[in-house]
């Protein structure tokens, strides 16, 4: 510091010099700002994917589609009579107490049934009636449009 006294613009340059070898304390936020759009849309594009996961045959009808506010619980019954509770496997004695607890809006709650169109009409009433003894008025039978069935969406 002493030897840049007597230099005429020594302390300036100095400086200059200082700044071109410090560290730089600015975050650079551009490859962060890439890695969160690649999320997104990678999220964008999964998120229709994943409503249910339990691979059933839905009956083909030309009912029109039902528009929701909410998502509502799912009960599925596949082709070998198994119930899933969303895509939990659960035995149907304990389907009313699961129910209650994950029920936001308690016996107001909105639920669908998808049942594989091999199941046999009897143990989807049997849901249905373990459903309706629970209190839950508000049941759904989901299924496809027959347009949407033959073009294998």
């Amino acid at each position: 510091m002493g030897a840049s006294v007597g230099m005429k613009g020594g302390g300036a340059r100095r400086g200059r010099r200082q700044s071109r070898h410090s560290a730089i304390s600015e975050i650079n936020v551009t490859p962060l700002v890439d890695v969160m759009l690649v999320l997104l849309i990678v999220f964008m594009v999964a998120a229709p994917l994943m409503t249910v996961g339990v691979p059933v045959e839905l009956p083909k009808t030309e009912a029109k589609e039902m528009n929701t506010q909410t998502e509502p619980l799912t009960i599925t019954v596949q082709a070998d009579g198994t119930v899933f509770l969303q895509e939990t496997q659960i035995p149907l004695n304990e389907l009313t107490p699961k129910l209650q607890a994950l029920a936001k809006n308690g016996n107001n709650e909105q639920l669908f049934v998808r049942a594989d169109t091999k199941v046999d009409y009897g143990a989807v009433m049997e849901v249905m009636g373990v459903l309706n003894n629970a209190g839950y008025k508000k049941i759904g039978l989901v299924t496809t449009t027959k347009d949407v069935a033959a073009t294998g969406n």
